[in-house]
């Protein structure tokens, strides 16, 4: 029997929330597992000042909120699917692509935390797919899923 493992990228953002819910659904039923993997790191620029004043504090503020999804998504999915969770230490791209090194898919939310920095720094996303040795699968956000009460458009030719 063949065991497959989905890697999933979570940030705190709706975006990576639907990323592992995605991963949740496609793995149930199918012998695979699922590790939903945050990567933090200490800058003392990204920190909730009133709440992060360290790196062990980063440290923890990131395990729960993976914590919180990962409950959410159980919650929402049955505890049988085997959900992994862990925080990694560095860059979301180098961390996520080492993590999925070995599994057979990785799945990302479209878009993290702050439109701007994405627009200024580069995406996550972009780079995973560079970078990853597996499949990537990117999840769009909700402001890019299609409309269901509008209708289609088709010019006329």
């Amino acid at each position: 029997m063949n065991h497959h493992l989905i890697v999933v990228g979570v940030d705190g953002s709706d975006s990576g929330l639907r990323a592992l819910d995605w991963a949740a659904r496609h793995a149930t039923g199918r012998n695979t597992a699922v590790q939903a993997v945050m990567a933090w790191a200490w800058d003392g620029i990204e920190a909730d000042v009133l709440t992060v004043t360290s790196p062990q504090e980063q440290q923890r503020l990131a395990a729960e909120i993976l914590d919180r999804q990962v409950k959410t998504v159980v919650a929402e999915h049955g505890s049988h699917l085997p959900i992994a969770a862990e925080t990694i230490e560095g860059n979301p791209a180098i961390v996520l692509t080492t993590a999925a090194r070995g599994a057979d898919l990785l799945v990302l939310g479209s878009h993290g935390h702050g439109r701007l920095r994405h627009s200024v720094l580069g995406s996550v996303s972009e780079e995973c797919i560079r970078k990853a040795t597996c499949p990537v699968v990117v999840i769009p956000s909700r402001d890019r899923q299609p409309q269901p009460d509008r209708e289609a458009v088709v010019p006329a030719g």
